[in-house]
């Protein structure tokens, strides 16, 4: 599997604005998506919140990042989050309800990052385990704010497209990086885990 190269510049500037992102950014009530949206209102959504777009990113950059070769094993944890994403936001629209679902998004930040930051190996099974439970309470926080809307379906269906496309820039970029910036996916790891870090003692 080949990913394009990306220009450095552009992929420094990224990086560092994945890591610096602001630790006053609140969970998904900061920025709720519109009740009647459209396949265009969920696909700028993840876009618009950093804790989405950092966990989505982060997924990527991961992946890419502790793979031993290029191959499935690269597609393990972002298939796993695209797909019990779109399981919880179904879930989300039925009425399934927990009070975790904020405090699991921030601590998907907190360990995704961690993760970013430390480059640790493990299975693709493994992986993608970890990965989709979080990825679960992230659909079920969309779920609820999708609920009601006459067009939840079309909202959703943008929502998992920038999903996917968020991921396949986290896993370009990840890949571009491995063989030089170490530091760089270090810092932007170091800034998702303060942004998951910060999101919980707001939650505290």
């Amino acid at each position: 599997m080949h990913f394009p190269r990306i220009p450095r510049p552009a992929s420094a500037m990224a990086f560092l604005a994945l890591g610096a992102m602001g630790s006053n950014a609140c969970a998904h009530g900061g920025h709720p998506m519109p009740v009647y949206g459209s396949f265009f209102d969920g696909f700028m959504h993840p876009l618009s919140g950093p804790d989405h777009l950092a966990a989505m990113l982060a997924v990527g950059l991961w992946s890419a990042l502790s793979a031993r070769r290029a191959g499935a094993q690269l597609l393990w944890a972002p298939a796993s989050f695209a797909a019990l994403l779109l399981a919880g936001a179904v879930l989300g629209l039925r009425g399934a309800a927990t009070a975790a679902v904020e405090p699991m998004i921030a601590t998907s930040l907190l360990l995704g990052g961690l993760l970013l930051a430390s480059r640790l190996r493990m299975p693709g099974p493994a992986a993608a385990l970890g990965v989709g439970v979080f990825a679960l309470f992230h659909g079920l926080a969309h779920g609820h704010e999708l609920a009601g809307g006459g067009s939840a379906w079309q909202t959703l269906a943008g929502m998992l497209a920038a999903t996917a496309l968020l991921h396949c820039a986290g896993l370009a970029a990840g890949w571009t990086l491995r063989r030089r910036g170490a530091w760089l996916a270090r810092a932007a790891g170091a800034g998702v885990a303060a942004l998951g870090a910060a999101q919980l003692l707001q939650l505290a």
